[in-house]
């Protein structure tokens, strides 16, 4: 049977995704003066200003339009002829969290989780980092794209873009690339026929591994003709906005939470982290080649409510006896969470520019006793 999938990615300088770099950078900053920092940091990017709201509760003293400002520079908006530069004004709207949210969080030395919700993480087999190979390749060009324009390689571009690929499936398995799409903010005075030439040559091909590219594969290059005007200044950013592409470009369900600007006692971002561990652990361990794990909590509760494991039908242990495996397993109240992928610390802007899974973060390391466990697990299901 064949079939075909999608998944997208966009520059860091997209609108949705410089807003995630703000509220992120904002929720570095104040966890760099004080790691106790309670937020939920939304932001907003239009053509005449830059609005910063939500809740904080720290002891952090953070310069809000800076950190904005300094986000906005290093994504690349710095000409006058982009009509929004790092000279952007920002509105602050910022207050303390609610003492109602707090209270349900507040536990002594166990934390209950700061939102209601469920949270889902995902891992294949298909490619070395767990990861689907549309997300990787989506994303390849993407980062290659912003590469080659903060290199100065390909002078035209400006800093808004987006990438896409299809692939087509023959039993579960990539068989060839069908199409790719690529959108790039570039400069008034090139040509649409360099811009796509050279797009493809110093861009496209060399993110595509050559034996799934053939005769037959379509590239979608700046499909509208023209894109000059991009960023803030042609479609309002907002945080939160690009969920599928913080996590598996499509592959997995998603609880609707957004990451960006939450500190980790909010397990929208939490839970995510840890059940794309324990789905990545399973995937390692030969458990299964394909694994979603949906985790479910309460407000206040600290363990979470439901455990769900779905294996796709390719698992060697059955479903519900891995979901008692993962309670006894993996520390899932926000202390241990936060404890064992230590995310009081910063470094969160640079996860919401280049990815939150499939790289190096913390909870992509696959812990060697939990595998020999589920090899056992394995052995006494046989």
């Amino acid at each position: 049977m064949r079939r075909q999938f999608t998944s997208e990615c966009v520059t860091s300088a997209h609108p949705d995704k410089l807003c995630d770099q703000i509220s992120d950078a904002l929720l570095d900053a104040f966890l760099e003066g004080d790691s106790l920092t309670r937020a939920a940091i939304e932001t907003t990017a239009c053509p005449d200003f830059i609005h910063v709201m939500g809740e904080v509760s720290t002891t952090a003293q953070v310069d809000v339009e800076e950190v904005a400002r300094s986000v906005v520079r290093r994504v690349g908006y710095t000409k006058d002829e982009y009509l929004f530069t790092d000279r952007i004004r920002v509105v602050t709207s910022l207050h303390r969290q609610s003492d109602d949210i707090a209270m349900g969080v507040d536990r002594g030395e166990v934390l209950g989780a700061g939102d209601q919700g469920m949270m889902f993480g995902y891992a294949t087999g298909e490619c070395d980092n767990g990861m689907p190979l549309t997300m990787n390749l989506a994303r390849a060009l993407t980062t290659r794209l912003t590469e080659k324009r903060r290199a100065g390689s390909l002078p035209f571009l400006r800093p808004d873009g987006k990438g896409q690929v299809t692939i087509e499936y023959e039993n579960g398995k990539a068989k060839r690339i069908a199409a790719v799409v690529l959108s790039a903010q570039h400069d008034e005075d090139i040509t649409l026929e360099d811009l796509r030439t050279a797009l493809k040559k110093e861009v496209i091909l060399p993110c595509l591994p050559e034996d799934l590219v053939d005769e037959d594969t379509k590239y979608y290059i700046n499909p509208t003709g023209r894109f000059v005007l991009g960023g803030p200044a042609a479609d309002t950013g907002l945080t939160g906005r690009k969920l599928i592409v913080d996590t598996y470009g499509g592959w997995a369900p998603h609880g609707g939470g957004a990451f960006s600007g939450k500190d980790a006692t909010k397990v929208d971002r939490s839970a995510a982290y840890a059940a794309r561990n324990i789905a990545l652990t399973l995937v390692r361990a030969r458990i299964a080649k394909r694994c979603l794990v949906q985790l479910a909590y309460a407000i206040g509760v600290s363990e979470p409510v439901g455990i769900f494991v779905d294996t796709y039908s390719s698992g060697l242990v059955d479903e519900e006896k891995l979901a008692r495996f993962i309670r006894e397993h993996w520390d899932l109240s926000p202390k241990g969470i936060i404890d064992e992928f230590e995310l009081r610390k910063p470094g969160y802007a640079e996860l919401s520019e280049v990815g939150h899974f499939g790289g190096d973060q913390r909870w992509e390391k696959v812990d060697s006793g939990r595998v020999e466990a589920l090899k056992r697990l394995l052995w006494d299901e046989r």
